[in-house]
C-alpha cells in the first residue's frame, strides 16, 4: 500500500511541477501552540496561580509565522505583533524561556543546494547560523485528510532528542547529571498540489510543502496559502551577524541558558514565600 501512495505522490507532483516551474512562488501562514502541561505542588503554588500561569504560558507558545517560498529557496519569519504584557513586571511570578524566536529571526533555507542560514537575535546579539540542512528519513504513510482544500498525506520521521527541562525558581536537583534523552515520533502532514518540497521551521524534505507538524507537545497549522501573487516575492538570504556553524551556537546556547538559571537562582538565605515564581523552560 506504501508503494502505491508513493507513485501516485510522485506522478501528481511531476504533474504540478510541469506548470509554471520557473516562475512558481507562494505565500503560506501558520499558526503554532504548544501544549503546556506542569503538575506543581500545591503547597508551593495554589490552584488559582498555577491556572493563571499555565494561561500566561500558553499565551507565549502562540505565535504566527509566514513561509515565503519558491522552488528552490524559502523564508520563515515570525509575523510582527503588538507587544505582549511584560510578565513577571510586578507580578506574582516570571516565566523565562531559554532560546531565541525572536520577531527579528530569519530562517532562509536552500534545497537544491540543501543548506541553511538562521539570522537569530539571542539575548540582544545577532548571530548568524549556517550549516547543511540535516536530511528527514521520512515514512511516507497511506492516511489522507483534507487541510482547507488541499488534500494532503501523512509522513513521519522517528528521532532521539534530550527531554526538555523545566526549571522551577532556577533549582535542579542534580545540574551536572547526564541530560534525560527521549524517542519522538514526528507527524507531518504534506500535500503533493504544492509541488515544493519546503516546510514550517526546519521541517522540510517531502513531495509538497508541508502544512501541519505535530512534534511532542509542539502543533504546527497552515492557516492560508496564497500561490503565485501579483507582487513577486523577494526572498533573501540573511547576512548580518557573528557567523557561527550550528554546532558552536548550540554551544553557545548552553552556555547562556546555565548563566540565565545562575541568574534566577534564589541567593543561600533567600526564603520563598509561595507569593513568587521563576520558572525557566528549555528545550
Amino acid at each position: 500500500m506504501t508503494t502505491i501512495v508513493r507513485v501516485i505522490v510522485l506522478l501528481l507532483t511531476a504533474v504540478f511541477t510541469a506548470v509554471n516551474a520557473q516562475d512558481f512562488q507562494g505565500i503560506a501562514t501558520y499558526k503554532t501552540q504548544r501544549k503546556v502541561d506542569i503538575k506543581l505542588d500545591s503547597t508551593q503554588m495554589n490552584d488559582e496561580m498555577q491556572t493563571k500561569m499555565l494561561e500566561m504560558m500558553k499565551k507565549q507558545f502562540q505565535k504566527t509565522f509566514t513561509l515565503s517560498f519558491n522552488k528552490e529557496e524559502s523564508t520563515y519569519k515570525q509575523e510582527e505583533e503588538l507587544g505582549k504584557p511584560n510578565v513577571g513586571m510586578g507580578g506574582e511570578f516570571q516565566i523565562v524561556s531559554i532560546g531565541g524566536g525572536g520577531g527579528s529571526d530569519v530562517l532562509y533555507k536552500n534545497t537544491k543546494e540543501q543548506r541553511y542560514t538562521e539570522q537569530v537575535d539571542t539575548y540582544g546579539k545577532i548571530f548568524l547560523v549556517k550549516d547543511n540542512i540535516e536530511k528527514i528519513e521520512w515514512q511516507l504513510g497511506s492516511e489522507t485528510k483534507y487541510i482547507g482544500e488541499y488534500p494532503c498525506y501523512k509522513a513521519t520521521f522517528t528521532k532521539t532528542i534530550e527531554k526538555p527541562r523545566v526549571v522551577i525558581n532556577g533549582e535542579e536537583d542534580e545540574e551536572d547529571k547526564e541530560p534525560e534523552m527521549e524517542e519522538r515520533t514526528v507527524t507531518a502532514w504534506y500535500t503533493p498540489q504544492i509541488p515544493v518540497n519546503h516546510g514550517p521551521d526546519n521541517y522540510q524534505g517531502l513531495p509538497g510543502l508541508i502544512l501541519e507538524v505535530h512534534d511532542g507537545k509542539l502543533t504546527i497549522v497552515c492557516s492560508k496559502i496564497v500561490l503565485n501573487p501579483k507582487e513577486k516575492i523577494d526572498i533573501t538570504e540573511p547576512d548580518k551577524g557573528k557567523e557561527v556553524n550550528q554546532e558552536k551556537y548550540d554551544d553557545i546556547m548552553e552556555k547562556k541558558a546555565k548563566e540565565m538559571m545562575e541568574r534566577f537562582r534564589p541567593k543561600k538565605g533567600d526564603r520563598n514565600d509561595g507569593s513568587s515564581f521563576s520558572i525557566t523552560i528549555g528545550g
